[in-house]
């Protein structure tokens, strides 16, 4: 399958058309950036493992039934996935007080949520993605009440699938965010799941193995993701 235009460049994916309507390539760069985009810079081999990291836990997610969009990997930065109607609502499982919830609440940091809590964030880099409720959603017309239960569902039967992987490899699955959208009506699973988007600390010592290594400037940030990626079975080379 051959890209052809460029349709949208994020901050660290480039979204192109093929020559079937209903199908993209998904390019995955070295970039990565902290503070809303403020600070980028190039990390050599990221694109690539992020790349291949996502298709794994895609392809995981898909054996228990989670509908996503990837169709099949294209090359180490290019994966063709199905072309969705994106709904403009993140959401995020918090299974540990870290990040913005800890500044929020004033928690400590580690802290375990039982049960996991969900949130809601609308997809807007102007205003740095807003927290917003259910409510909110409903109302503004951003997703059906009937897509928004179905997201819901999705994210936490995530959380479990995924919670146990990083588990059985020696992980803690901090918190992550999920996007979705729209296949012929039906709620699928989009964008990507890598360090990126989660955090992942090692059980043994609660190394942070995930982009915060990047916020915080701790270093090896290319180095955890690989560790990360080898311990769940990621095939790299």
């Amino acid at each position: 399958m051959q890209k052809l235009a460029e349709l949208y460049r994020g901050k660290a994916k480039t979204v192109y058309s093929t020559e079937n309507p209903d199908l993209l390539v998904l390019e995955f760069r070295n970039d990565t950036s902290a503070m809303d985009g403020q600070r980028i810079e190039q990390l050599a081999r990221k694109g690539m493992v992020n790349n291949k990291f996502n298709c794994f836990i895609m392809d995981k997610l898909e054996t228990k039934k989670i509908p996503t969009q990837i169709k099949k990997l294209l090359s180490d930065n290019e994966v063709l996935v199905k072309k969705l109607d994106m709904i403009p609502v993140e959401c995020v499982i918090r299974n540990r007080a870290a990040g913005s919830l800890v500044r929020r609440l004033g928690l400590e940091e580690g802290l375990e949520l039982k049960p996991a809590l969900f949130d809601l964030f609308l997809k807007n880099d102007a205003m740095h993605d807003p927290m917003v409720n259910e409510s909110y959603c409903i109302t503004f017309g951003w997703v059906s009440k009937e897509h928004l239960e179905r997201m819901k569902e999705l994210s936490y039967r995530v959380n479990d699938i995924l919670g146990k992987l990083f588990d059985d490899a020696g992980f803690i699955l901090v918190d992550f965010k999920l996007e979705f959208g729209l296949f012929e009506g039906e709620v699928v699973l989009g964008d990507e799941f890598s360090p990126d988007g989660c955090r992942l600390w090692d059980k043994k010592n609660l190394a942070k193995m995930d982009k915060d290594r990047f916020r915080q400037n701790l270093g090896n940030v290319i180095e955890a993701y690989e560790e990360v990626a080898r311990r769940i079975g990621v095939k790299l080379d």
